[in-house]
């Protein structure tokens, strides 16, 4: 697999303005797409070709075929992460079908080769059954070693997860869900060093609970955050509220009863009245109003793309750390930070499953990574910083050693 345009030794500081992009510069780019095949063997022979092919590679399949271990380290399949879509929840441009997404899977497989060194394919499917996805995979699973989940909505997206993680003998990973919340976690620990605090002190504030909110939530409340309360368009999420007492086995009511501890209710005035942190996944917006009922030095995450929920320059007014999920602004929230590193990590420890420990082993990485240098400008490394996708991949593989 090659890669044409990303260069991660290119350490540019995030908050760097990127020029503006034309339509034809874009549109130049993607003709015919952003991958491509090539092979690791010489094939200008007719020696080459016979140790590639025919006859040699029968010596090859032979011996799998005798001890199916030998696939491991005789094919790419062992290190081939597999992005797959539905096209239901692309980017903000929602349910946009299996062939509008390849793009962005394309990308996807592009970020794992230059940030992971990891092997990538896209795969999009003409179904959004979640039974009709897992069996697809499940048949699919001698050719690929990974899945990385992508771009599929919620609810769907937790069952799809949790029936992968169980029918499937190789690691699986939404990185919507736990890529964000890896990096949201990383981030909240250099802002509350900046500004002073303890994690385990923090009163959070998530808007959205959706697939990266909830994950959001709940690798705080792992991380040692007792106090998360966690909004969506009905409102703060509490045991007491009827439509989530109503379905006591749903992602909401599950996160209800670990969450909200003070029993807030109401709706964002209540929520941030007295917070720390707002961390923002959807795209409903902040009044500034709200900014100003929240603590002193308050730290804000608004991540929403690509419009934020709140201004950066109009946040900086009320609180003493700002991210977004932009290239343009300081303090970059970017998944790439994570999952190439998480999934090299769990490849090269022969991992089986991408369990909390090793999302919290990449979280700390990933913060140690700008400790020596921070400010409220600069909470974690830049995604182009060619030392995270290692650091990363290290601190998953020793949790897996652990575990």
């Amino acid at each position: 697999m090659s890669t044409e345009t990303i260069n991660p030794a290119d350490n540019t500081s995030p908050a760097e303005p990127v020029a503006a992009l034309s339509d034809e510069e874009i549109f130049a780019a993607h003709q015919g797409g952003k991958l491509l095949i090539s092979s690791t063997v010489p094939l200008a022979s007719k020696r080459d070709l016979s140790i590639a092919y025919t006859p040699g590679v029968a010596q090859v399949s032979r011996a799998i075929h005798a001890n199916p271990e030998l696939a491991r380290t005789l094919t790419w399949a062992e290190r081939l992460v597999v992005v797959v879509s539905d096209g239901t929840a692309v980017l903000g441009l929602g349910n946009i079908g299996a062939s509008a997404s390849l793009p962005v899977m394309e990308g996807k497989s592009a970020l794992f080769k230059a940030f992971g060194e990891l092997d990538s394919i896209p795969l999009v499917l003409n179904t959004t059954d979640v039974d009709e996805i897992v069996e697809t995979l499940v048949r699919l699973r001698p050719s690929f070693g990974a899945v990385n989940l992508e771009d599929v909505s919620a609810p769907r997206c937790f069952e799809l997860e949790e029936k992968l993680i169980e029918a499937l003998d190789c690691p699986v990973m939404h990185d919507d869900q736990h890529g964000t919340a890896v990096v949201v976690l990383a981030a909240l620990t250099g802002a509350a060093k900046v500004t002073g605090r303890t994690l385990e002190s923090l009163r959070v504030v998530v808007s959205g609970a959706g697939a990266a909110g909830i994950a959001v939530a709940e690798i705080l409340l792992t991380a040692g955050i007792g106090d998360v309360v966690l909004l969506d368009s009905r409102g703060v999420i509490n045991r007491e509220r009827a439509d989530i007492a109503a379905d006591p086995a749903s992602k909401k009511a599950q996160l209800a009863g670990r969450s909200n501890p003070r029993g807030v209710s109401g709706g964002p005035g209540e929520a941030l009245l007295g917070a720390d942190v707002f961390i923002g996944v959807s795209s409903s917006k902040l009044d500034e109003e709200h900014l100003k009922i929240m603590n002193e030095n308050s730290i804000v995450f608004a991540l929403s793309n690509p419009d934020p929920e709140v201004l950066p320059e109009v946040a900086r007014k009320h609180a003493a750390v700002v991210a977004t999920g932009r290239s343009d602004f300081p303090n970059q929230i970017n998944n790439v930070l994570a999952f190439p590193g998480i999934f090299r990590g769990a490849l090269d420890a022969g991992a089986r499953r991408i369990t909390p420990a090793m999302k919290l082993a990449a979280a700390r990485a990933i913060a140690a990574l700008a400790e020596d240098e921070l400010s409220a400008d600069y909470i974690v490394p830049s995604p182009l910083d060619p030392r995270v996708a290692p650091a990363v991949s290290a601190a998953v593989a020793a949790a897996v050693e652990a575990e």
